[in-house]
């Protein structure tokens, strides 16, 4: 990617300011639009940005060779319908959502003639959330999915590799926005909904001083950004709520394993889920 170009995050949250920490410590220029003046303060203060606005923002926009949306869905179509009018023919365009069935045809087909808007998800969320807590992030060890479309040229696809290998991803894979959503559905969406499921189930505060790591490690994610994940769960519904059933099935199979004393049974899965784990260890 050229030095020489702009970067314009939209959106300066916990990805957002990741990426505008990472490329502007690698020389990149890159400017902001976030609706807080705090948040704004901070990203230039930090020099995350060297420049920033929450309002009068149509130069960053017009002047902005790459754009990077570090918005939730829903604002995402909203500020592309309101200001996308604004971004300048041969702009590339990308975002860090984490639904695309639903967002990705209706940004492509709302962005002018000459830009073009190629998908991606940088899967390395945390439990914290603003660019406060950028730092934490570490893209190192996580996944980087692209979901490109008919209307993506090959060239916006390569371009979309080399930002994610410029941001630190080792791991960068290709899916439609359909196999995305079926997959953050079971991978992502519905290990929250376990978690959150099982700190909901009853108040268990007072166990806090006691428990071992096993729930430790399970209930991590527990500690959720409300607004944002009510709104993922929401968009890939379909999705999550046939995951949530297989889930439940499997569930129901080993309660009824316990029902019936069946120790055979138990280490059949036992040995099934232990095979299967062996290849999330893989590097």
């Amino acid at each position: 990617m050229d030095k020489n170009k702009t970067f314009l995050i939209v959106g300066l949250g916990l990805l957002g300011g990741k990426y505008a920490q990472v490329l502007s410590q690698k020389g990149y220029r890159v400017t902001g639009i976030t609706h807080s003046q705090s948040t704004l303060d901070y990203a230039l203060e930090h020099a995350y940005i060297c420049e920033g606005r929450n309002e009068n923002f149509d130069n960053l926009v017009q002047n902005a060779d790459y754009i990077i949306f570090g918005l939730y869905p829903t604002v995402l179509l909203e500020w592309v319908k309101q200001y996308g009018h604004l971004v300048r023919p041969g702009t590339l365009v990308t975002d860090v959502s984490g639904v695309k069935r639903g967002v990705v045809e209706p940004v492509q087909q709302m962005l002018p003639e000459g830009v073009e808007f190629i998908a991606s998800h940088p899967m390395a969320g945390r439990e914290t959330s603003g660019v406060a807590h950028s730092a934490e992030v570490n893209f190192a060890p996580a996944n980087f999915i692209i979901t490109p479309t008919e209307k993506n040229t090959p060239e916006a696809i390569e371009w979309c590799r080399t930002l994610a290998r410029t941001l630190g991803f080792a791991r960068i894979s290709v899916l439609s926005p359909a196999e995305h959503d079926h997959m953050i559905g079971y991978v992502s969406q519905l290990c929250h909904a376990i978690a959150v499921s099982l700190m909901c189930a009853s108040d268990n505060t007072e166990l806090a001083k006691y428990t071992g790591d096993s729930f430790r490690d399970l209930t991590r994610i527990a500690r959720i950004n409300d607004k944002m994940w009510a709104e993922l769960f929401l968009w890939n519904k379909d999705n999550l709520i046939s995951e949530i059933d297989m889930f439940s099935d499997a569930l129901a199979t080993m309660r009824q394993k316990l029902v019936d004393d069946d120790r055979e049974g138990l280490e059949k899965m036992f040995r099934l889920s232990t095979e299967r784990r062996k290849a999330f260890d893989k590097k």
